[in-house]
């Protein structure tokens, strides 16, 4: 008799530190939106002072979400993350529908729009023809799936190096919007005076939707070592770190464009590269929001291919998924079916007007209603389950 026969189905274990989980949420989280809604935001606020007290204001709401998730991932710790989560508070129908979006839609849309922002920054520098940008997400896609079949580490490895370059990038867009010197100020006007409460939720939106993901970690969270402080501690850093990031970016680009010009411009950061270096300073921003975007487009198939696997545990249908390679840490068939369906996604949007725009309505219903019902089940679980140690609560609960 063999000793094979006796041991445990290969199951995930902790190989990540806080630092790892750090970086892949700030890969998740700091993308190309933050290149693109500071504009956005400006021109509603209507103020710099709304403007940046919104942003703050985005960063607060961010970390008492990630409270949320922080009592959630620590009290339930799985790779299912809000498969899990859905599954203990509303039952195996509504997680189940859950998860097939997010396998379908929620996370390859998220890849799909991702491998398009890649492929139209990377196709500025150089140009494939017809289907560029759907030729450079698709390479994306296979890369990054087959790097991430190699291992946890080497996964966790590649995210530390695209997420400290893609930081370093936005970083130094900072530094030049400084050496501007500063802008005008903008002109007083009525509009100046107040903001309506229509506006300051439109600002919000896109400002949440500029902090969104950091929820994804939530999938890691049994692969993370030290336990319940750490996943706390870690969600409370990260968030903390992409607040003052966000902050310094949004007022650098304050200082060095003025309010009028920030509010005005399609491209922040190629108006501000454009000014500080040239025509290099173009090729540069192409360069820093491909990595982002490939920063984003990695962290999101981590957590995405675990959410496969856990799914694949409760339903006989898709058992081909729940194989995990134990030397390598890593939901295989997992990542091989989130990117065949992004790659199908991707051809979808190859033959669309704009595959990114596509995308982008493709998910974010579905992505907001999920979300929506995973914060709820916070005060689900603390009803159904009121014996369950929780390591860490939510202040000031239910306020």
């Amino acid at each position: 008799m063999t000793t094979t026969a006796a041991r445990p189905a290969a199951a995930p274990h902790p190989t990540l530190s806080v630092w790892d989980a750090i970086m892949i949420t700030l890969g998740i989280v700091i993308g190309a939106g933050i290149f693109r809604t500071p504009a956005e935001v400006a021109g509603i606020a209507g103020s710099p002072l709304a403007m940046m007290a919104i942003w703050v204001g985005g960063g607060i709401l961010s970390l008492i979400g990630a409270l949320t998730y922080a009592e959630l991932a620590s009290t339930y710790p799985s790779a299912g993350g809000d498969y899990s989560f859905l599954t203990r508070a509303y039952g195996r129908h509504v997680s189940f529908f859950f998860a097939w979006a997010r396998s379908t839609v929620i996370v390859t849309g998220s890849l799909a729009l991702l491998g398009f922002v890649v492929g139209d920054y990377l196709s500025r520098i150089l140009h494939l023809g017809p289907y560029s940008s759907a030729i450079y997400a698709g390479i994306a896609v296979v890369a990054l799936t087959a790097m991430n079949l190699a291992g946890l580490r080497q996964s966790a490895r590649t995210q530390t190096v695209l997420t400290v370059i893609e930081v370093i990038g936005v970083l130094l867009v900072a530094v030049a919007a400084l050496t501007l010197g500063p802008g005008e100020a903008p002109a007083a006007t009525p509009a100046d005076t107040g903001l309506s409460p229509g506006a300051l939720g439109l600002a919000l939106v896109f400002v949440l939707l500029t902090y969104g993901g950091w929820n994804e970690v939530a999938y890691v969270s049994a692969e993370i070592k030290g336990g319940a402080r750490a996943i706390v501690r870690m969600l409370t850093l990260s968030i903390a770190t992409i607040t003052a990031i966000y902050v310094v970016f949004v007022g650098s680009l304050l200082y060095g464009l003025g309010f009028d010009e920030l509010r005005n411009s399609e491209a922040v950061g190629a108006t501000v590269m454009a000014r500080a270096l040239g025509p290099a300073g173009l090729g540069f921003i192409s360069m820093a929001i491909a990595v982002a975007a490939l920063a984003s487009m990695n962290a999101t198939m981590l957590a995405g291919a675990r959410s496969n696997y856990a799914v694949a545990h409760d339903w006989p249908l898709l058992g081909f998924m729940r194989g995990w390679q134990d030397e390598r840490n890593t939901p295989a068939m997992g990542f091989i079916v989130q990117g065949a369906i992004a790659l199908g996604l991707i051809v979808f949007g190859a033959f669309e007007t704009d595959g990114f725009s596509t995308m982008v309505e493709f998910t974010a219903p579905v992505f907001w209603f999920f979300f929506m019902l995973t914060g709820l089940a916070l005060f689900v679980l603390r009803r159904k389950d009121p014996d369950t140690p929780r390591p860490f609560k939510v202040p000031l609960y239910p306020v």
